[in-house]
């Protein structure tokens, strides 16, 4: 007896065909994979802006970029400015080159200014060139290995002087979580700033471990891939030192589940460490390299 008849047996269902659009969502089935984007609602979001002739851009935010509160700034429309944050919020469900940009415009909803107004219609202005990109989900059973990356722009909030984690996790060779986020407290180095990054990021890890038990899948010494080799000797040396004196202890979990070997932390080097597009702003040729590493690409 199928799975879809005993289904059937139990609740109403109708055959509407193979699923090609959800939620704004478009999805594209094929022997090699399934390709998602949101180019209908990318272009409908541009349309609903007034930003349909407006000039594109290779990149959502520019790297010389350092936006701030400007409390001296002239003053825009509120309402425009949070409709605006929450729509390219929602895009960024298949949109992850997009996700710092964003998250990091949506800080100033309380008081927008138009510097503002002007990263936002930045971002706008690259979706303008790149609609119909979305992410990749090739069908390959060989490599369903789980992986993550973390890192942290140290002290990048130019007003309070806090730190961005960035995260993302890969199930074989698909992105299938990513995030970026402004640390609640004031990392006083480097080394905590990463290693708050890194338990972040194992959080997630052990979250989606737990989520693949129930499909029979079974993961230990999962690799979470760091270019701080501070934030990975933590981890691993229980002695506390002068390093670790101002780190809460919420976040020292961490140690407990590499000595269980849940999670290894290993080195990766700066250029090959794929969290990098979720803590700041990058060049157009360094934001292209990881764009594509993350699996994004245009439909095929």
């Amino acid at each position: 007896m199928s799975k879809e008849f005993e289904m059937s047996m139990e609740f109403e269902m109708s055959m509407m065909g193979e699923l090609t659009f959800f939620l704004g969502l478009q999805i594209k089935q094929s022997k090699d994979g399934i390709f998602i984007n949101q180019a209908k609602y990318t272009k409908e979001l541009l349309k609903r802006f007034d930003m349909e002739a407006s000039n594109a851009f290779d990149t959502p935010m520019s790297s010389s970029l350092k936006i701030d509160k400007a409390a001296k700034g002239k003053d825009v429309d509120i309402k425009r400015y949070r409709g605006m944050i929450g729509s390219l919020l929602y895009l960024t469900v298949s949109r992850p080159d997009i996700m710092f940009s964003v998250c990091l415009c949506a800080r100033f909803q309380a008081c927008p200014k138009e510097s503002h107004l002007i990263a936002v219609k930045r971002i706008l202005r690259y979706l303008k060139g790149t609609h119909d990109l979305g992410l990749w989900f090739p069908r390959n059973t060989s490599f369903f290995y789980l992986i993550g990356y973390s890192d942290a722009d140290y002290a990048g909030c130019k007003t309070e002087r806090k730190s961005t984690s960035g995260g993302c996790q890969f199930l074989g060779h698909s992105l299938v979580s990513w995030s970026s986020k402004k640390q609640n407290s004031v990392a006083l180095s480097t080394t905590k700033a990463e290693y708050m990054a890194v338990g972040a990021c194992c959080a997630q890890i052990l979250w989606m471990k737990q989520t693949l038990l129930d499909f029979g899948l079974k993961y230990d010494h999962i690799p979470i891939l760091c270019d701080n080799t501070s934030a990975i000797d933590l981890t691993k040396n229980p002695i506390q030192h002068s390093r670790t004196k101002h780190i809460e202890i919420k976040h020292h979990f961490i140690r407990d589940h590499v000595q269980k070997g849940d999670i290894v932390l290993d080195f990766v080097d700066t250029n090959h460490q794929l969290a990098d597009i979720f803590t700041k702003p990058l060049d157009s040729k360094r934001f292209t390299a990881l764009r594509r590493e993350l699996g994004m690409s245009s439909p095929m």
